[in-house]
Formats: structure tokens, sequence, C-alpha cells
């Protein structure tokens, strides 16, 4: 379960503030172990509820709203085993829901963003949602060329080669099949053909946890004969570039890909109304146990493509569709320890370890406890005196493949003797005071850069796959070279990183130097020495975002980092007017402008901005910096790319009541037209869009000289019918 001891609609805006942070940072790190790592450390379940939580909190304080949130990330940076392919249409994610009452709302939204009448006429699709690999499959003159994994939803892994063995999916598309289009879906296994396999390979020590995993891992075999021998299935429901329509309705194009002999879901079908959705709902979760695969929940899409085109995309997920996920599976087992486990940014977090329990085919032996408040019961939904101790039998919960939360104890078997937990004021990793500050859920080391626990993190963190990517350098090698005390050996900054060649290669050829050479000690080896030696030199070119992400400063998630090079272009720009910004005082003073241009980019706001501004404030910030840059260059961001429209390339903002369309719509459809759009004016608006009551900004836009037009003059301007 999430931290719920503070109900949202009680939070303070300066909790809720801090709070957002949390959920940011915790489920940024969740969302790199599963997509990126394939090795989740928490449940679907609690995953989803910590995303809820983000979302509940940012309805009632929309002025926080971070764009790392985890409602705008997709997956995670492909792997460097397998070439890389550069989506030409993003592969996004869908957000979730829980109750027929987010069901109701998703619908709500949709017709809010329409401004539909309730009783117009709006159909969706609702199908299966398969438990499995996302694949984009791109056929060029109806022959398959190219297929690739989702990756961090721009660039995914070329598993084309593998493909190919999969019987089921055509490699040539009938005449009638435009002469290029990507054809996506889910590559799965069965749940007969996954228990066959684990029987299979059980005699050679390897197993699978589940089918998911299972086709993942044999998807990504370098060789492709292995793959061949699995039984890997595949759906297609989905579409990226295509070079001329495929149709008028979602609904239509998937019946077509059926025709061009993909398999398709057969329980995919169209509701006309909200109780037709959630009727198809139960009748698919009631017959989950009998499908042949897994899924966890039913996808609805607006059937309408000229509506989903009009409603568009979120920052990671498409405005016309949803996953409504089904509950989670329980079981229960006995609670053996409490372990507590310091995370990058000073978190204490306590891991509950149990006796091994069979949850839906899924062995699991860990569960999360959170914080201390949620170990005693505090804004949980247990009863008073449900704390959890040591040795109690718990009741465990869990959806999809990974560990499980603890919903619950049962008094009745709880062991004579046993004492409620005390969490520790001290960090097991440092011996450091561990305090935990007004508004915080979480107790923190204050062991800062002494640490190791900490130090240790920010290297991981680094060199992870959304950051640098550095391939040979797991949690094993960073735990290796960071508790190393040979100089020759020890990485304890990421700049550290990029000197260990020059270190090694000055070692003297003498038998005491050598016991410092990394090729003589165990595990390493002369071939595998140059492999990583080859990993690092190769990301001393790496992009703008990736760099800014891998510093590890806060707020600043891979979403705000892209939206910050996208901005800035360069990051001796972005570090320029950072070192440079003034951080306003109080409420009437606009710091500098500086601080106004990174608070004017499209998604930043004040507390982002303070975040980047204080950390190259800090002396020993920038010296790390520095001296990392000595040895990486990060590679400027490439303009986007120039469309065809008279607000291309320029800055817009909107301000006041539109009339003819949404402030959303009107925001994505400037995006589509390859304007930046802007949350406040300076210097560098190119236009303001002024509706009625439109205040402050359009009369900074006056005193600026900025040209300011109306909606219908906007529509008129970029060729539009309103």
């Amino acid at each position: 379960m999430p931290k719920l001891e503070t109900p949202v609609e009680t939070l303070t805006q300066e909790d809720a503030a801090a709070e957002l942070k949390r959920l940011a940072d915790e489920l940024a790190a969740h969302d790199r172990r599963y997509h990126g790592e394939d090795a989740p450390t928490v449940s679907d379940a609690e995953y989803d509820a910590l995303k809820l939580r983000n979302a509940q909190i940012e309805a009632l304080f929309p002025e926080l709203i971070r764009e790392d949130s985890p409602s705008r990330r997709v997956g995670s940076a492909p792997s460097t085993a397998f070439a890389q392919v550069q989506h030409s249409v993003p592969m996004l994610s869908l957000d979730n829901v829980f109750s027929d009452e987010d069901v109701a709302d998703f619908v709500g939204s949709v017709r809010r963003f329409l401004s539909l009448a309730p009783d117009a006429g709006l159909v969706f699709t609702a199908e299966p949602k398969i438990d499995g690999l996302s694949m984009s499959l791109r056929y060029e003159r109806r022959k398959l060329v190219t297929a690739a994994t989702r990756g961090d939803g721009a660039t995914g892994e070329n598993v084309t080669a593998n493909i190919r063995t999969i019987g089921e999916i055509p490699q040539q598309l009938p005449p009638d099949a435009p002469d290029i289009v990507e054809v996506r879906g889910e590559v799965y296994m069965r749940r007969d053909d996954f228990l066959d396999l684990q029987k299979r390979m059980a005699e050679s020590g390897q197993t699978f946890a589940n089918p998911r995993n299972s086709a993942a891992g044999s998807l990504r075999q370098k060789n492709t004969e292995v793959t061949k021998s699995r039984p890997l299935k595949f759906f297609a429901y989905a579409w990226g570039e295509a070079s001329e329509p495929l149709g008028a309705t979602q609904y239509e194009v998937v019946q077509r890909f059926r025709d061009w002999g993909f398999p398709v879901n057969d329980r995919m079908v169209r509701c006309v109304s909200l109780e037709e959705m959630l009727t198809q709902y139960r009748a698919i979760e009631a017959d989950r146990a009998e499908l042949p695969y897994d899924i966890d929940g039913v996808v609805y899409k607006v059937d309408s493509l000229a509506l989903q085109e009009r409603l568009g995309f979120r920052s990671r997920s498409p405005r016309w569709a949803t996953a409504h996920k089904f509950p989670a599976e329980k079981a229960t087992t006995v609670l053996t320890a409490i372990d507590i486990q310091v995370g990058r940014t000073g978190a204490l977090t306590p891991v509950a370890r149990l006796e091994p329990v069979t949850v839906g085919g899924v062995v699991v032996v860990n569960a999360t406890l959170h914080n201390e408040d949620y170990i005693r019961g505090i804004g949980t939904t247990r009863p008073e005196g449900h704390d959890i101790r040591v040795g109690d039998t718990v009741i465990i919960q869990r959806a999809g493949d990974v560990i499980p939360q603890i919903l619950d104890i049962l008094p009745e078997k709880r062991p004579a003797g046993s004492v409620p937990y005390v969490f520790p004021a001290e960090c097991p990793a440092c011996g450091s005071h561990a305090v935990r500050e007004e508004g915080e859920a979480v107790r923190r080391c204050t062991g800062g850069l002494i640490c190791p626990a900490q130090a240790v993190e920010r290297v991981r963190h680094f060199v992870s796959r959304n950051a640098f990517d550095i391939e040979g350098l797991g949690e094993k090698q960073i735990e290796f070279f960071f508790n190393n005390d040979k100089p020759a050996l020890r990485i304890s900054t990421p700049a550290d990183i990029f000197t260990l060649r020059r270190r090694q290669e000055g070692l003297p050829a003498t038998l005491e130097g050598s016991l410092e050479k990394l090729e003589k000690i165990e595990g390493f080896g002369a071939v595998s020495v140059k492999k990583l030696f080859d990993a690092i030199d190769a990301r001393r070119q790496v992009a703008f975002s990736r760099f800014l992400f891998a510093l590890g400063i806060r707020h600043i998630g891979e979403t705000n980092a892209k939206r910050l090079a996208r901005h800035f272009l360069s990051f001796d720009a972005l570090k320029k007017a950072a070192e440079a910004a003034k951080i306003p005082e109080g409420k009437g003073d606009p710091g500098n402008a500086e601080w106004q241009e990174i608070v004017g980019v499209n998604g930043i706001g004040g507390i982002v901005a303070e975040a980047l501004v204080d950390f190259f404030a800090e002396e020993h910030n920038r010296e790390a910096v520095d001296a990392l840059l000595k040895e990486v260059t990060p590679t400027d961001e490439e303009p986007i790319a120039a469309v065809s429209s008279p607000v291309a390339g320029k800055t817009v903002v909107f301000t006041g009541s539109l009339e003819k369309m949404s402030r959303d719509e009107a925001k994505a459809m400037a995006e589509r037209l390859g304007a930046k759009v802007a949350g406040s004016v300076s210097k560098k608006t190119d236009l303001v869009v002024a509706g009625p009551g439109a205040g402050s900004k359009l009369k900074q836009a006056t005193e600026l000289g900025i040209e300011v037009i109306s909606e219908d003059q906007w529509f008129e301007r970029v060729g539009r019918e309103a």
C-alpha cells in the first residue's frame, strides 16, 4: 500500500508539495526497475495506488503539478544489447483507473475536452489488457523490415530477427496494405505453454516468474534459435506511422489487421454507453481465469479516430484511452523480519521478509512496508491495534508479477510476547541520525555525502538506463568499485567512472601494481575489462536531457529534463541561466530575467526551478559538474523539427477563457503545429492568444509590445476551423 497516513483532502500546500516530490522520486525508481531492468520491487497494485495518490493531490493542487510525475513518464531506456530503433511515432503507455467511478470520470473528461453534451453519441472500444511485451512491427512496401520494443517510448530495441521466428506474425502484408505501416501489439505467452516451458527449463536450473517475464526474456535472446524454441504469441491492437489512413475507427482498423493475417483479440467490442463499458469489464473479469493468457484489466479507447486526433496526448499517455485494472490476488504468510534499506535520497524504507508463499503462481518473499507510520497502522484501513510485528501472520495482496503489499494481520495468530516494532533513529549504513521532518512521510539519514548508501545510490542513478546507461556497470560492479580502497579502482563520484581507464593504464608494471589491475581480479578478465572501458568511452558524449537527469537534481526527472533540454538546447545555456537566476524573495519579487525564463518553460514551475537554481548555487555541486564536464560532453538538443505552419517555432501563451476549445486542446493544437507553449509571458514570447477575462498576462504582453490575438484570430492564423 502507498503512504496514506495523511488524507489527501487534509494536506496543506506545503505538505502537498513535499508529498508530490516523494511520490515522483519513489515512482521514478520503480519505473526504472520495472521497464528498464526487468527487476521490479513493488506490486502492480502498490504502484498503481501510489500513482493514484499522486493524481489526487495534483487535482487538488494543480499549481503544484510536477512534470516528473509518474503520470508523464513512459517505460525505460532501451538495452544496449540490441541496436536501437527510433520510433517514428512515440509508443506511449496508458493511464489506469480502478473503479466504476474512475471510468465515469474518464468518460466525463473526454466529453469535457471535446465540449460534448452529456447526451451526444460517443462510442468506445473495450478489450482485454494483455500482460506481455509491447511491440512495434514496421512494414515497408508490405514487407516486415523492423520490429522494436517500446523502450522509453521514443527509442526501442531492434528485435527483428527474433520476431521473425514467431510464426503467426505475417512477414508480408496483402496488396491493400499501405506502403508504410507500423502495426503494434503485445508479444505474450499462453499459460499452458509457460508451464510446459518451466518444466523443461527446470532441468537446467532456469525458471521465469510468470508468462510475461518468460515472453520478455525469450524475445530478448541474442541467439534467435532460443527465441524460436519458445512458444511466443502476438495480438495486434494499435498502430504507429502509416502512409495512408487505415480507417475511420479503432474497431475498423483492428478488423483490418485481422484481414491482413494478424491475430487480434476476439473479446474486443464496441460500447455506446458507460453501462456497456462496465458490463464488458465484468464479463471479461468473470472469464479471466478461463482465458489461456494473462490479462490485468480492460482497455477502453475512443472509437472515432477523428476524435482521437482532437483529444491528442499528454506527455506519456493518450487522452482517448485508459486501462481499467482488475483487483489484486491475496494470500497469508508469516513475517519473519523487518530490514531497513537506505535510498539515494537518504530515505529509510522498511522491507518485510516473509515465509515464502505462492500467490497466483508466483513465489513471493518480500514486501515493502513504506515507513514507520504504516507499520504502526497510522493512516491505513487496519483496525486499532493491528500494527505490524515480526512473527505476525499477515494478509498479503499482489497484482502482477512482483512483491506484494501487506493489507493486514491476523491478530488471533499473533505469537505471545510479541512487541511493537521500533523504527531506528539512526541510519543503518553510516550511523548518522535519521530524522523525520515536519510534513514528511519518511525518515531520512542526515549523513549526506558521508553516507555510503546514499553515495553509491547516486552513482547507480548516474549509470542507470535512463541516465548514462553504461553497460557493465550494474549494481554489483558499482558496489565493488565504490567499496574498493585502492586508488586505481575506487569510484565514488560520476567523474571517477571516466578516469578509471587512465588510472588503470597508469599503474606500474610491477607485481604490486598489478594487484590493482582490474583484469587480474576475479570476475573481470582482459576481455570484460576492455568491454567495460569501451562502454564507458562510448558515453563520453551523451544527450543533454540524459546528462541533466543523471545529475540527480531533486524534482528533475526524465520528463522535466527533456522539457528543459528542449527549451535551452544546450547544457551550457541552462547552466548559465541557473547560475544567474535569482529566486524571488517574496510574492511581489519577480526574481530576474533568468528566473522568469526558467519558470516560463512549459511544465516547469517554481518548485522545479528553485531546485535547479539551488543545485547550481552549491559550490560542491558546481565542482562535481565541472569535473564531469572535463570527461563528458552533453550533446546539444536538436530544435523541434520544422512544421509547416504560421506558428511553427514561435512561443505562444494562452490566457483568459477560451470559448471554442478547452485550454488543454489549445495547447495540444499549438504543439502539433510546431509552436512552443509557455505558461507565462516574457520577452521571448512571440504571440499571446487572449480570451475573455484575460488579466495580468494580457497586461504584461501589451507592455512588452507582444502581438495579442483573439481565439477566432488564432483559428484564422493557423488555417483551421473553430
